[in-house]
């Protein structure tokens, strides 16, 4: 490896909209999520995030006529 072309890696914290902090290493320090395994519908098997999307498809159609 040549020196001086890699980032710096070290410990970063990852933090979500539900205000679950995860900390792992990564090459920047913080990064922020609006989903995580916390919250997720998929893992816990709640429907509450799905009905936040349910304008988008309102805003499809206005915006198309459809």
């Amino acid at each position: 490896m040549k020196d001086g072309i890699h980032p710096k890696y070290g410990p970063a914290v990852i933090t979500c909209a539900c205000g679950n902090r995860i900390e792992l290493g990564s090459t920047k320090s913080a990064m922020r999520t609006e989903v995580c395994s916390s919250c997720h519908p998929f893992y816990t098997g709640s429907r509450s995030r799905l009905v936040e999307k349910g304008g988008r498809v309102e805003r499809f159609r206005q915006k198309y006529g459809r």
